[in-house]
């Protein structure tokens, strides 16, 4: 169970990219790599799981308790040779300011060795007193190495090794050159997701070579074989029985943000998932209940629009009280319009508005929300926690819903974060919910336990 974390001195460091490329070429050397990352991402995940082969799985002070997130790592890590935690930010950047949710707290509570990416665009000598900066900060912080990004030429790379090496300790791991091939495609929320990119493998094959070409993999498996072994938590307990339900999750190109411990949730709350795509097939499937996941509908609204069947499909299964949950893209397939600049494509019309991609973000971070009396769904059944009223969560986008409908009814008011309106989130309408903010199953949330509850009683079971 050898594990690092690789972290930076500030975002757009290359972290990711780096984290992409070690997952891959410890992948092709045959170690079963098991990618996690630090916050509420979705994105990055996706790179890094289809890198690894393994699902990646988020570790997020804002809605798990910190012994969760050690079971949670330990038992991720089982049957893995090696555990590969990427960090979001900065290594000490933290809305605490004492650092109690920063990437380095993370480090130090799952004891994981640091591996700091450093930008070296205009830096020379200044990177000693960097580094220097970052062992003082925290002295109980294990930094293990060092690899320098963005290096300009050999002679760049020569004078920042000597500056290391004669100043600091730190080992430096490895030098990655300025290189347009180590570039992914960027759009408005970060990375453009692994799901939508044609060409996710071969983007991920180079920088893979190039990793393995400039990093030294030895050196870095060596620092995460001491690493502390990770104490595995209680075993998850047996879910109940319950009557087998069919549960159609929308995912392609359009849809693809879920969390993967929340589909292992539903599966084994007794759901069989059954995925489809609102982009190309015909019509929505057979099933019990609908989850719209997030994404970006709006790069395939033309398309969304031309599938007339599916969308009429979703729209009926609303209209006779089928169970549907969506977050964020798929509350924006089912308004009845989505617009982006002079482009205006219709959509399923289940709900009441349209949304308009607007050039800022709406709503990025994370939320809080309150529970009102309308929410939907029945009180879990396995938990008395009275946090259940109090909802942590995130949201991440850059639509805005065009003039609420003023009779909607919500689910949520909004203490922290943007939501619908800024004061409400979570659209009910039948046994629809639609909401901005994302939810995750852990810090005893337990809201797939809930939908399925919602599900088994609109079938009357």
């Amino acid at each position: 169970m050898a594990h690092l974390y690789i972290s930076a001195a500030h975002k757009s460091s290359g972290k990711t990219t780096l984290s992409i490329g070690l997952c891959r070429a410890w992948r092709t050397r045959g170690l079963r790599v098991q990618p996690f990352k630090k916050g509420p991402d979705f994105i990055d995940p996706l790179w890094l799981g289809r890198a690894s082969g393994r699902a990646c799985f988020n570790l997020d002070f804002h809605t798990m308790e910190r012994d969760e997130i050690s079971a949670a790592f330990a038992a991720e890590l089982h049957g893995a040779d090696l555990g590969l935690i990427e960090g979001n930010v900065g290594l000490y950047d933290s809305t605490d300011l004492a650092g109690a949710n920063s990437n380095a707290a993370l480090a130090k509570h799952l004891q994981a060795p640091v591996i700091l990416v450093i930008d070296c665009q205009g830096m020379a000598r200044g990177i000693a007193p960097l580094l220097l900066g970052y062992r003082a900060f925290d002295p109980d912080l294990h930094i293990g190495g060092v690899v320098l990004n963005k290096v300009a030429s050999t002679r760049h790379a020569d004078n920042l090794i000597r500056a290391v090496e004669h100043f600091t300790d730190i080992p430096v791991l490895g030098v990655l050159p300025r290189d347009p091939a180590m570039t992914i495609a960027e759009r408005h929320l970060g990375l453009m997701p692994a799901n939508e990119a044609d060409q996710a493998e071969a983007w991920i094959d180079r920088i893979a070579s190039l990793v393995a070409e400039h990093i030294d993999l030895d050196r870095l498996l060596g620092l995460a074989e001491v690493a502390p072994r990770p104490t595995m938590g209680a075993p998850v307990p047996a879910v109940p029985a319950a009557t087998a339900v069919r549960i159609g999750i929308a995912r392609d190109a359009a849809f693809g943000f879920y969390y993967p411990d929340d589909l292992r949730a539903l599966a084994r709350g007794g759901a069989e998932l059954v995925e489809f795509s609102p982009v190309t097939d015909p019509e929505p499937p057979a099933v019990d209940g609908l989850f719209f996941g997030g994404g970006f509908p709006e790069y395939r609204m033309a398309e969304l629009e031309a599938n007339r069947s599916m969308r009429e499909g979703v729209a009926d299964f609303i209209a006779r009280g089928g169970p549907v949950y969506a977050e964020c893209g798929g509350l924006m397939y089912l308004c009845n319009a989505l617009r982006w600049g002079d482009e205006r494509r219709v959509m399923v019309g289940a709900l009441n508005a349209e949304v308009e991609m607007r050039p800022r973000p709406q709503g990025r971070g994370y939320v809080s929300l309150r529970e009102t009396a309308a929410f939907p769904w029945p009180e879990p059944m396995t938990t008395k926690d009275p946090r259940r009223r109090t909802v942590q969560a995130h949201e991440f986008h850059h639509s805005a819903v065009v003039a609420p409908h003023p009779d909607w009814t919500y689910a949520y008011q909004v203490l922290r974060g943007v939501g619908v309106d800024g004061r409400h989130d979570g659209i009910v309408q039948g046994h629809l919910l639609a909401s901005y903010a994302h939810l995750r199953d852990v810090g005893g949330l337990n809201w797939t336990e809930r939908f399925l509850t919602q599900v088994r009683r609109c079938l009357g079971a």
